[in-house]
């Protein structure tokens, strides 16, 4: 008998095994899939290489970063290329984000002015923010209601709903901003204004770098990834596993007992005294059914939004544009199908080889909900007729790929976290069974990674209590 089994082997699971790992308690990974981590895949293709999930780690949330330097890879870690610019599609042309803005909000009030991503009115309204006074209800709010409350409406339709809502896949008026945004809440109450505290405190741009961080400094931009790209991290955690402790083609069909559980994976039976279940929330609830119906229905009630992503590759020389940046995102009232491109080769070094141009985009989520209904084909003709009048592309492409992810973007929406109160509860009920992962406490890599390690100091503690309570 081992000590936990940890079901799924994406980022959340593979770093809850780690953790559990550098404790010394025993674990071994299940997991359904052929392959390790989940929504982060990479691939080559004639010397390309594409990120067909995920590419980087947000630097503001240092675990990704931390891990990457436990695994050895700190020194690998490279910063995306200048010139950093994101932008936002308006009336057929793409527009810059203003500098120094955060999260497209402005905290300089020159560069603001000269964007022509808003009109005159909608700017003044942003402006006045500064005396909108701050909301006393504690109870949770839309991402669409704090903005359109906060900036007006204008910057919904243009900052909110591609940007905040768009990296998450879903609907502006239902995603929650307390489960998803906190820092910009806890901002409005603590400075009355975000735009008064954005003021106040140095932006993470304007931040002095920390000499004693490993890696590039914050001067460098908020991103960072790796010459492989993130799939270096997930064959990194593989490795630091002892050999066998990652099982792949093994789907877990039940979980029985209790104290110690069996855990039936594929042709595997295994016997833990605790089970860490890393899967997506409607997956938990499958597999908690039979022991608890309340708790399944609460993991069940968790929404999931799918996406595809399609990359494209192209000689240099077949785009006009100068791709003098990350990408851009589409807000809804554009209409042009896709969600987002992102230049994958000016974005980071080792995309592509010279003279070659790599990008992506995004397609799915809660506005367009039957997108993987569509074929490769169909995908990569609705991608070429946005991106082709943005960025003047002439030619077909050199090669195309779609990389489909069915419900694997989970929806934080308003009432996430009562319900996740409600999932801690009812898990009390059952000693040895834990949760982590994107359905639940954190969506990007650094949340997930935050919360597995976390996760993992729960069940390190549970076990050497339940020992201790054995010899008594």
């Amino acid at each position: 008998m081992i000590d936990v089994v940890v079901v799924g082997a994406g980022i959340a699971g593979l770093s809850t095994a780690f953790e559990l790992h550098r404790r010394g308690v025993s674990c071994t990974v299940v997991e359904r899939a052929a392959r390790a981590g989940g929504v982060i895949l990479n691939e080559e293709i004639d010397g390309y290489t594409i990120d067909a999930g995920p590419d980087s780690l947000l630097t503001q949330k240092p675990e990704g970063l931390k891990l990457c330097e436990e695994l050895g890879l700190g020194d690998r870690l490279v910063s995306t290329k200048p010139p950093r610019l994101a932008f936002i599609q308006r009336a057929g042309r793409l527009h810059a984000l203003p500098a120094a803005s955060v999260l497209g909000i402005p905290t300089r009030l020159g560069p603001f002015l000269k964007t022509g991503l808003f009109t005159w009115a909608g700017k003044v309204r942003m402006g006045a923010e500064l005396f909108v006074p701050p909301r006393r209800d504690a109870s949770d709010e839309s991402i669409g209601a704090f903005i359109r409350r906060r900036f007006g409406a204008e910057a919904v339709t243009y900052l909110a709903e591609p940007l905040l809502a768009g990296i998450h896949a879903g609907d502006v008026d239902r995603l929650s901003m307390h489960a998803l945004f906190p820092r910009l809440v806890d901002a409005e109450e603590k400075y009355g204004s975000l735009l008064r505290a954005f003021r106040q405190r140095p932006s993470p741009e304007r931040r002095a770098p920390n000499p004693k961080r490993a890696g590039p400094s914050a001067e460098h931009g908020v991103f960072r990834s790796l010459p492989g790209g993130l799939s270096e991290i997930v064959r990194a955690l593989v490795a630091a596993l002892p050999p066998g402790a990652v099982r792949l083609n093994a789907p877990v069909t039940r979980i029985s007992r209790t104290g110690p559980f069996c855990v039936e994976a594929g042709v595997h039976s295994i016997d833990a005294r605790a089970v860490a279940l890393s899967t997506p929330a409607y997956v938990t609830a499958e597999l908690v059914g039979m022991r608890d119906g309340e708790l399944a229905r609460l993991c069940g009630e968790i929404p999931y939004a799918s996406t595809a992503t399609i990359a494209l590759a192209f000689p240099r020389g077949a785009v006009s544009h100068p791709l003098n940046g990350s990408g851009f995102v589409v807000p809804r009232v554009e209409a042009t199908g896709i969600l987002a491109g992102s230049w994958l080769s000016s974005k980071w070094s080792h995309r592509a080889p010279d003279e070659g141009v790599l990008m992506r985009t995004f397609v799915g989520g809660a506005r367009d909900p039957g997108a993987l209904d569509r074929s490769d084909t169909e995908l990569v003709t609705l991608s070429l007729s946005a991106l082709t009048p943005l960025l003047g592309i002439a030619g077909p492409p050199l090669f195309t790929r779609v990389y489909r992810f069915d419900r694997a973007n989970a929806q934080h929406e308003v009432g996430h976290l009562t319900r996740l109160d409600a999932i801690e509860r009812a898990l009390a009920r059952h000693p040895g069974l834990f949760v982590t992962g994107s359905g639940f406490r954190g969506v990007g890599i650094p949340d997930c990674v935050a919360d597995a390690r976390a996760t993992a100091g729960k069940i390190s503690e549970w076990l050497n209590r339940d020992t201790m309570n054995l010899r008594m």
